[in-house]
């Protein structure tokens, strides 16, 4: 049975995802990261969404900058016509995303980086958006001390961004892929406020978990997706459209569905870092395409 505070976290989570569905009611919980989309403006931003019928996006740089909090559309003066502009959309900000690396030992690095993530924890208050990712990134020396140093880092995190009505969630990604690491890490950061990102890419690619394992493990924890698709090239892989390629995102929508998942199918398409794949236009375009044809498709089976 659970427990008592497994079920406080349960509703703390539900009312979070609730709270952020309302806006886009009548759309599919599609959403797309801005890391696909670099050389966007904000208004280009919110413009696309609504045009391909997403709820939501995920903040992650804009026009070449990874410091959100440093953006002139977040900034004081600013950030309350930003909000407004993207209500005007039906729009809602599925999660501020920063480069926060919890696995790091030296004490000065560290507080940096704790601090840094406190930045966008508050600029995601501001902004009334639900969650700030983070990573675990690399596990560097004996493992043990590692997983110890992400996981008290994820429970600092979690309180601070819990008495902001936010929540910090630690992405499936770098060392960090596998359910079992995964998994420890979030018992042992042990805050109703601290939660998973499911990079459904990474568990799959990286730690060969088929999606209905990965699901059934560290479920109870998902509350946001980067979800895309790539194939051999030869050299290794490169992203491709979504379907395309040979990585199972249907299932992996399938598995969400089936576990009662609420937040958002967030589609992930790494420009920033391969600048020859499709352009967004196309791929984000696409996307919405395919991803509602998916949820359509599982949800009605």
């Amino acid at each position: 049975m659970a427990t008592r505070r497994e079920i406080l976290k349960t509703m703390i989570f539900a009312g979070l995802a609730a709270r952020f569905a309302r806006a886009s009611e009548g759309r599919l919980p599609l959403a797309f990261s801005t890391l696909g989309c670099p050389g966007w403006t904000w208004a280009q931003i919110l413009d696309f969404a609504e045009k391909h019928g997403y709820a939501a996006v995920e903040l992650r740089g804009m026009l070449g900058s990874m410091d959100l909090p440093g953006r002139p559309e977040f900034a004081a003066e600013k950030i309350a016509e930003s909000k407004k502009e993207m209500a005007g959309h039906g729009l809602q900000i599925a999660c501020v995303s920063s480069s926060t690396s919890l696995h790091v030992a030296d004490a000065q690095e560290r507080a940096a980086q704790i601090a840094d993530a406190k930045r966008f924890i508050d600029l995601a208050e501001k902004l009334e958006a639900p969650y700030v990712r983070v990573f675990g990134n690399e596990i560097r020396g004996p493992r043990e001390a590692v997983v110890a140093r992400v996981a008290a880092g994820l429970h600092e995190l979690g309180e601070y961004a819990g008495a902001r009505n936010v929540a910090v969630i630690i992405e499936s990604h770098g060392d960090f892929t596998d359910s079992a690491t995964l998994g420890e890490v979030l018992s042992r950061a042990d805050s109703k406020h601290a939660a998973l990102l499911w990079d459904a890419y990474h568990t799959f690619d990286s730690s060969q978990e088929q999606p209905e394992f990965t699901v059934e493990r560290l479920g109870k924890w998902i509350r946001h997706t980067h979800l895309k698709d790539s194939s051999p090239d030869g050299k290794g892989r490169k992203y491709v459209l979504t379907g395309r390629g040979d990585i199972p995102v249907k299932r992996q929508m399938a598995a969400l569905v089936k576990a009662g998942y609420r937040g958002y199918y967030c589609f992930e398409w790494e420009k920033v870092w391969h600048p020859d794949i499709a352009e967004p236009e196309i791929a984000i375009a696409d996307y919405a395409k395919v991803a509602a044809g998916y949820l359509q498709e599982v949800k009605g089976s």
